[in-house]
């Protein structure tokens, strides 16, 4: 599992999603501010109280390890697993060689320090034919697997070796998904979500408020719809509203003027990235 940001409650969202707290976990804290991370200690509370052993790295700005240790301490509570929080900066941050996935951080433009995220799903293995496999002589079972993850392979009825290039398709580049926090638009973000699959972007404010954007350090959702255009991504979900808004179709209205390609996110809101052929 992987998260970008933990506003209050969400330990309970994460029941109602049926997500479990037992599985690897990642989280990642855009900015140190309430919304967006006080429901980090309910989530490391409900994993102990499940008797989680698996660590769960943790990364931020640098005040989020003292925000963990000043938690534990004041609070009195102590955890069946290690934490293993570490301080964000521009650059790749995450790459475990048994993990499937990237993450890259950049700064972003907030009222506190504040960073952008990057997912990068690994380039998977291209689609594997079994009835080549078959035809050379490789029956079904673990050597299908080897050459799946790019091993050679002896073929058990000619003694031939077996390239993964003869039963497989070229190999498949990864989705990207880039998440921005709170932030106002600029260059540098552009160029950091440059060609990404979805940009899900702050969209706090519609067009009518765009001074207090400009006040706040946040974004309107044509300044989103702009990056999302300019960054050349295929589809854009605008988060983070403002209460004022009953609703927010005119934001959603606003960001297609711009970019179509854009809807708004949702509580439990369930998009399928389409893998890149």
């Amino acid at each position: 599992m992987t998260f970008f940001d933990c506003g209050e409650g969400s330990q309970r969202s994460i029941i109602r999603a049926g997500l479990g707290f037992n599985k690897d976990c990642n989280i990642f804290i855009t900015h140190m501010h309430g919304d967006h991370v006080v429901g980090l200690l309910g989530i490391l509370q409900t994993m102990a109280m499940n008797r989680r052993e698996k660590p769960v790295g943790v990364f931020g700005p640098k005040k989020i390890i003292d925000f963990i240790r000043a938690s534990q301490e004041a609070l009195n509570f102590g955890l069946t697993f290690d934490v293993l929080a570490r301080e964000a900066k521009p650059g790749l941050i995450y790459d475990e060689t048994t993990s499937k996935y990237r993450v890259f951080a950049e700064k972003s433009e907030h009222s506190a320090q504040s960073f952008a995220y990057l997912f990068e799903e690994k380039e998977k293995p291209g689609r594997f034919h079994p009835e080549r496999a078959l035809k050379l002589g490789i029956p079904e079972g673990p050597l299908w697997s080897k050459l799946q993850h790019g091993e050679e392979v002896l073929s058990p009825t000619s003694g031939k070796k077996i390239k993964p290039a003869q039963v497989l398709e070229k190999s498949r580049e990864g989705r990207r998904v880039g998440v921005s926090g709170d932030t106002r638009p600029t260059k540098l973000l552009e160029s950091f979500f440059k060609g990404c699959d979805v940009l899900i972007f702050d969209s706090t404010y519609s067009d009518e408020h765009k001074q207090n954007a400009l006040e706040n350090l946040h974004s309107t959702s044509r300044e989103a719809a702009t990056v999302a255009k300019r960054a050349r991504v295929r589809q854009l979900i605008l988060t983070h509203f403002s209460a004022r808004y009953r609703s927010v179709s005119h934001l959603v209205r606003q960001a297609r003027e711009v970019f179509p390609a854009t809807i708004a996110a949702k509580d439990f809101l369930v998009y399928e990235v389409v893998d890149r052929s």
